[in-house]
């Protein structure tokens, strides 16, 4: 039998220059091959896919699973970061389960997602982004709730790209207003890795208790009154044994977190992409009728959903050309894929005419994104609604002053200050009574 063939030395998958545009690198990489080891803040080793046709073809490549209990000694040494027992206890929804298990449990969140459901809430969605807009200051310097940025100016994160998805999703999943006002948003940090040995490991901690403690509040809220929403449907299905209580807990939790935050992101890089293309910017305001065209190009520009998420093979396999261990992590890098010139003539230029646009950005197969309609439904009212009603929107800070998130598989900023002129569409009443009764967000 041959001697095994040393690993390559990985590529590292970190640090602020590659957060701030990791599209070189991305490059570089496909540019080299289809697949490379590379390494990640907390260590963990993987193999990550690049090219457009390599990525597609993972994406549905039945041998890679989801589950964890696939991944090597190795693996969970390192990206285990989650301690026991939640570990267990919420990390078992759909995106780390496979057939049949996640068939069954994607069926039962299909319906609330469905693209007539998620259409007759558009003018809901309009509402909540106008209400939020109600309460951005003039120019002249009202304060708004939210973070101002140093020397003045608007952080469109504190102000709407963190409230507008979560009072969409709290609309869409059914959560109770009570519950939502006491949802915090700290609480989704939960899935950026902290390490044991990590200063930051007793707050993560903390935060984690607090998550598990809201969603059982959130449990025994729905069992105790009777709904049709999606949180309804998914208690009943407890209830009745088609999910156990671990299934349960975490559905919820993939709801609350990448249900909502991923949106967040994506607000925030496709305004970045528009900010950073003013001739596209204005397009959009004497082109209105371009702007499905225009999501779809944004979310493959610059997706906030950057990798995916772990998978693996239960044996040593070929994957193009490259040894793979078993139970070593495969990831797939959809902003790669996205920028492949094999696929997208001209891939770093921002296209509102592209057509076709088959982006990866809600990936594909089984694990395609439930809940795609409603997000491009999100971007599209929130995107349209800053446009339309904050002329001369600009950036507030140099371009390189912008704080990439160190999020492992998501891109975004955390702040994002911006300068306007005077608001169009204000209601002047419904803004004094923003004003005269500001309450905490939950969002925020």
């Amino acid at each position: 039998m041959p001697e095994p063939q040393p690993l390559p030395e990985p590529f590292p998958l970190h640090g602020a220059d590659y957060k701030r545009d990791p599209y070189p690198l991305y490059a570089e990489l496909r540019e080299a091959g289809p697949v490379h080891r590379v390494r990640f803040p907390s260590g963990v080793c993987a193999w990550l896919v690049t090219g457009y046709d390599a990525a597609h073809r993972a994406l549905n490549d039945e041998r890679l699973g989801k589950h964890h209990s696939r991944g090597n000694a190795a693996w969970r040494a390192r990206a285990s970061i989650m301690p026991e027992p939640q570990h267990s206890q919420l990390q078992v929804h759909l995106l780390h389960q496979d057939p049949p298990r996640h068939t069954a449990m994607r069926r039962l969140v299909l319906d609330a997602f469905a693209p007539r459901r998620v259409e007759g809430m558009r003018p809901v969605f309009q509402e909540m982004a106008d209400a939020l807009l109600d309460e951005v200051p003039l120019p002249e310097g009202m304060q708004l709730p939210g973070e101002v940025p140093p020397g003045g100016g608007l952080d469109l994160v504190a102000a709407f790209a963190a409230r507008f998805p979560f009072r969409v999703l709290a609309h869409v999943i059914g959560l109770a207003p009570e519950l939502a006002a006491r949802f915090d948003r700290d609480w989704g940090k939960v899935v950026q890795p902290v390490g044991p040995d990590d200063p930051g490991r007793p707050a993560y901690e903390a935060r984690l208790r607090a998550l598990q403690d809201y969603i059982a509040d959130v449990v025994a809220h729905q069992r105790a009154n009777s709904g049709d929403g999606l949180l309804c449907r998914l208690v009943d299905a407890r209830d009745s044994g088609e999910l156990t209580a671990e299934e349960l807990d975490s559905m919820i939790f993939q709801l609350l977190v990448a249900g909502q935050e991923p949106v967040t992101n994506q607000i925030t890089t496709a305004l970045i992409a528009l900010l950073r293309h003013p001739e596209e910017l204005q397009r959009l305001r004497e082109e209105p009728e371009i702007w499905p065209r225009a999501v779809e190009e944004l979310l493959r520009f610059d997706g906030a959903f950057e990798l995916t998420t772990w998978r693996f093979f239960a044996e040593d396999s070929d994957l193009y050309g490259t040894r793979v261990p078993a139970g070593d992590s495969v990831i797939i890098s959809l902003d790669a894929a996205n920028r492949d010139p094999r696929r997208f003539p001209d891939p770093d230029r921002l296209d509102f005419d592209r057509s076709p646009n088959p982006h990866l950005s809600f990936g594909h197969g089984i694990h395609f994104c439930p809940g795609a309609v409603l997000a491009r439904t999100e971007l599209h009212v929130a995107l349209g609604t800053l446009v339309r009603r904050l002329p001369g929107l600009r950036l507030a800070v140099p371009d390189d002053a912008l704080r990439w998130i160190p999020a492992v598989l998501a891109r975004g900023v955390d702040t994002l200050p911006v300068r306007h002129d005077a608001p169009q569409g204000r209601c002047p009443v419904a803004h004094r009574a923003h004003q005269a009764n500001a309450r905490r967000d939950p969002a925020e």
